[in-house]
């Protein structure tokens, strides 16, 4: 994978947005101007789908964006899941296990780093990942738009939720089982990964 020095590219720009829209939405969604924060939300929606296809398609990846893309898809999913659940518009079950595993992950990707590990060369986000984030994002939505009353699908609201849990369940085993391969087995450093 090649990367540019410039940080100031289009996707980076975009992801960056994206953090800045998070307390927007929330702000929003806690003010109960649910459309404002279905509109903010919107636009964050759009720009995950924007950074990482013009990241591609303008060959302007980065190291910064690698790592700031997922940290802003987390940071601004778990602000979602955590006003939805608040408001009961989603289970509780679904907020702490949807926190719970971007928790485990930041953590384990902290406790890489610190054991030396190039996590930027030994983890890839998967395509079932990828899944699960737009899952997540797609359920967001949809729960915001039924609220504001533009339309309501409620058996794809509920396939959706038990969809996300199984793809968030799923991805945090694959996750952790690829991260414990990459630690050390021995006090010099080495991966234990073949």
């Amino acid at each position: 994978m090649q990367f540019r020095e410039n940080n100031w590219t289009i996707p980076n720009i975009l992801t960056v947005t994206r953090i800045l829209l998070t307390p927007g939405f929330v702000m929003s969604f806690i003010g109960g101007q649910v459309d404002m924060a279905l509109a903010l939300f919107t636009l964050a929606g759009v720009t995950d789908a924007a950074d990482g296809l013009l990241a591609r398609v303008l060959h302007q990846r980065t190291r910064l964006g690698a790592m700031l893309d997922p940290l802003a898809d987390k940071v601004l999913i778990s602000s979602a899941f955590l006003c939805l659940g608040i408001s009961g518009w989603v289970p509780a079950w679904l907020v702490v296990m949807v926190i719970s595993r971007d928790l485990i992950i930041v953590g384990g990707l902290a406790l890489l780093t610190f054991w030396g590990v190039d996590i930027r060369r030994e983890i890839h986000p998967s395509w079932l990942s990828k899944f699960n984030t737009t899952g997540q994002i797609g359920l967001t939505f949809l729960i915001l738009v039924r609220q504001v009353g533009l339309f309501s699908l409620p058996y794809v609201v509920e396939f959706l939720v038990y969809a996300v849990a199984i793809m968030t369940a799923l991805t945090g085993i694959d996750y952790v089982m690829r991260g414990l391969a990459l630690f050390p087995s021995n006090g010099d450093g080495e991966s234990g990964a073949a």
